[in-house]
């Protein structure tokens, strides 16, 4: 690889074969299929005759959301385009009115990615990638099982105390700079591999899955790596005011440990079978020391970019506070701008949500239009980002996103959670606790493939903690793992945003994901059982029955 050679963000894929979020545009046999079993399982589902508790809207909804589920899964059409279907069905089918689904499309969320991958490109476009690229591995070790685990691990640590989907922005970019590096590496004297290894396919499937299931686990390790852990606080707390609050270093006993258990199951998961592609065994760390050598002194747009990358991720780690117990060890940014918002007169209560992940990442954003990074051949001065470069972002994963928001939304508002839960309540009593702990892990594992997890977890945990009280059971037994369970959706682009990130690569086949995923949401399901039982009942004093 020689210095000017250029490393691309994105998988390097024939269009005329691949779609814009990395789906094949011949759907084969499978797809063939989808397409007519998808609108005939929408047809049966919303003719069903009434289902007591379930109103016709959410029956429809039911309906729409498997009809989208067979197609995601077949690829009948395109990947975005099946997330387009809420647009049309929601507001015919009465739903949800075309103003109020269309909303769901463009969130706050949506310019978290947006302002993420504006900052990716940027590394892309002035090279830094690669240097953090062969920093890495030069780090990690070079062998393929000690890359996968290096950016896993990697991945894991910033995943517990930032945003999931920050860090998935923040580490793909290296990881696929990384992969672009050695898919060019001389298979012997001075060649390159003319056809596809199976052996480097199955490498990058490993690391990009990797990257998006590590930032999953992590997030699920501390109580502030994801809003759904923060969800549970809150509705124990509101639920059950008399008792005593989980702290984080409770939490973190239990469930960090689960998670580097989970990380390390996984990584073995996705390494089986890998083994050494062609030519990949020639090369050492000496190898990557002397390509760091040909790449020369950081130029100041790379160290630009460098600075702008840093701070990204600072803002993100030091937004809220970092508490051990009752104590708060570092106080974070975001509650001196709530200060400063209520000075200017914004009322205290919505103080604390004017400010998020996607403020910081828009700002950055919009500073690399601004900031100049180095003049072209004819004086013209150069900016660390122009709008001709963000052509290179994945709008069909923006729309992607946006699908599975409309049905987390639509589960909401029709109510179907909840009449997935009261259904939960009738089938668990005189059950024992230990079958209902599995119950409730499995039930939101698979409801979070489909929804947003932290709006499923505020729909369905008030019902769990209504339903262990009438079942005399600790609510904790029951509303901890279920907490947890709803960030271990491992199976489809939709169940977690980390997912869909890697997803939009086109390194990654939905059927790929999907046998990996529902492999290891069951691994998630027996893991959180034994921690429940192994760490949390005797760490929390709980009396079971």
């Amino acid at each position: 690889m020689n210095s000017d050679e250029a490393l691309t963000m994105n998988a390097d894929v024939d269009e005329d074969d691949t779609g814009a979020s990395g789906e094949e545009a011949h759907p084969g046999w499978m797809g063939c299929i989808g397409r007519f079993l998808g609108p005939l399982v929408f047809l049966a589902v919303a003719t069903m005759p009434d289902v007591e508790g379930l109103n016709p809207a959410a029956q429809r909804l039911l309906a729409v959301t498997l009809w989208m589920a067979v197609w995601w899964v077949t690829q009948a059409i395109p990947i975005a385009a099946t997330s387009l279907l809420p647009l049309a069905l929601f507001p015919v089918c009465g739903i949800q009115s075309a103003k109020t689904v269309s909303q769901s499309y463009l969130g706050d969320s949506s310019f978290l990615y947006l302002g993420g991958f504006m900052i990716a490109l940027g590394i892309e476009r002035w090279g830094l990638h690669r240097r953090l690229a062969l920093l890495t591995v030069n780090a990690t070790g070079t062998s393929p099982a000690q890359i996968v685990f290096g950016f896993m691990l990697a991945t894991f640590c910033l995943s517990m105390w930032i945003s999931n989907t920050a860090t998935t922005v923040l580490m793909l970019p290296i990881a696929l700079a990384l992969l672009t590096s050695l898919e060019r590496l001389p298979t012997d004297a001075g060649a390159t591999a003319s056809t596809p290894d199976p052996h480097f396919n199955h490498l990058a499937l490993a690391l990009t899955l990797g990257i998006a299931y590590s930032a999953s686990i992590g997030g699920l390790a501390t109580l502030v790596g994801t809003p759904t852990n923060l969800a549970f606080v809150d509705i124990w707390n509101k639920s059950f005011p008399g008792q005593p609050a989980v702290s984080a270093s409770q939490w973190m006993l239990t469930w960090t440990p689960f998670g580097f258990v989970m990380l390390l199951c996984t990584w073995r998961i996705l390494i089986f079978g890998l083994r050494t592609p062609a030519g990949f065994d020639r090369f050492d760390r000496s190898f990557f020391r002397h390509k760091l050598r040909e790449l020369g002194p950081m130029t100041f747009a790379e160290g630009a970019m460098l600075t702008l990358f840093a701070s990204t991720a600072l803002l993100w780690l030091f937004r809220t506070d970092f508490t051990f117990g009752d104590w708060v060890l570092i106080r974070g940014w975001g509650s001196a701008m709530a200060t400063w918002l209520q000075y200017i007169g914004v009322p205290a209560e919505k103080s604390q949500e004017f400010v998020s992940d996607g403020t910081v990442a828009m700002t950055v954003a919009t500073l690399m239009f601004f900031l100049p990074a180095q003049r072209g051949r004819n004086g013209q001065l150069k900016y660390l980002m122009d709008w001709r470069t963000t052509a290179k972002i994945p709008w069909g994963i923006m729309l992607l996103f946006g699908g599975g928001f409309a049905i987390a939304g639509a589960f909401e508002s029709t109510r179907l959670s909840e009449w997935v839960g009261g259904v939960f309540k009738v089938l668990a009593d005189g059950q024992p606790t230990w079958v209902l702990v599995i119950a409730v892990c499995v039930l939101l594992t698979f409801l979070t493939e489909f929804t947003s997890n932290v709006a499923t977890v505020n729909t369905v945990l008030p019902i769990i903690a209504a339903a262990s009280v009438a079942l005399e059971i600790d609510p904790r037994m029951l509303m901890i793992p279920a907490t947890v369970s709803a960030s271990c959706a491992f199976m489809l682009p939709i169940g977690t945003p980390p997912n869909a990130i890697v997803f939009g690569t086109g390194r990654i086949r939905m059927s790929q994901m999907a046998g990996y995923g529902i492999f290891l949401n069951f691994l998630g399901v027996v893991l959180a059982v034994a921690a429940t039982y192994g760490l949390m009942v005797p760490q929390l004093g709980i009396q079971t029955r």
